[in-house]
């Protein structure tokens, strides 16, 4: 008969380890402050990294999270706090407190009634499929005089006793004819960014953290976090 509680305890202590650095002391940080970030999509990990300097960001992959987390509501917000909870659930089950953050961010066309909305991913109702996506935004807007847009990302905290704080901020832009620079990442190479006057694959790393949608809203987080300190 095979022991499960061997097979378990291990792991257990190991996700602790990863999250504290110290096996005896699970419900206190000891030096850096540590975050977990509802996601393990590199950009998103790099861009949470360089705002919270103070602060040790670590993804789901850190803490052997690997369920997958099904968006199915129709705000921001909501999807936001979805991946909190499923993270903070785990985490509680762990016996672990660690504040959890998560955001959700898309675009909105004002040609296409706020398309596409929560749905920025699946667009084209392939998979986080980019050039699907973006063929299809570019052939929605074909005709479009109007080719105005706008990012929102909702970012939000979670805290060890389920209590949360939020932030949303816009990013506007102007969506071009075709395609621009690098088509690598998602739908950027077609913005040409009202603040900066250019594409986002134009603009350096510098300009590009002056104006984010999802920079800006972890800016305002951090405000309101320490506020309610």
């Amino acid at each position: 008969m095979t022991n499960h509680h061997i097979e378990f305890l291990p792991n257990f202590l190991d996700i602790k380890s990863r999250i504290f650095n110290n096996s005896t002391c699970f419900n206190t940080f000891e030096t850096m402050r540590k975050i977990i970030l509802a996601s393990n999509n590199p950009h998103k990990i790099k861009e949470f990294k360089e705002i919270f300097s103070d602060t040790e960001i670590l993804s789901l992959k850190d803490i052997w999270y690997n369920d997958d987390i099904v968006e199915y509501w129709k705000t921001f917000l909501d999807n936001a706090l979805i991946k909190c909870n499923a993270v903070r659930e785990f985490l509680k089950w762990k016996w672990i407190e660690a504040n959890v953050i998560a955001d959700d961010s898309g675009l909105c066309v004002n040609a296409l009634n706020w398309e596409p909305w929560v749905y920025s991913a699946r667009y084209a109702w392939w998979h986080w499929d980019n050039v699907a996506n973006r063929t299809k935004l570019l052939e929605e807007l074909k005709w479009k005089s109007d080719r105005s847009a706008y990012f929102l990302c909702c970012i939000v905290e979670m805290f060890p006793n389920w209590e949360y704080i939020y932030s949303e901020w816009k990013t506007y832009w102007t969506i071009l004819e075709k395609e621009n620079w690098d088509k690598s990442f998602g739908y950027d190479c077609l913005f040409l960014s009202d603040d900066l006057n250019k594409s986002f694959w134009e603009a350096t790393d510098e300009e590009k953290n002056q104006v984010s949608h999802r920079w800006r809203a972890i800016a305002d987080l951090i405000k309101k976090e320490k506020n309610d300190r």
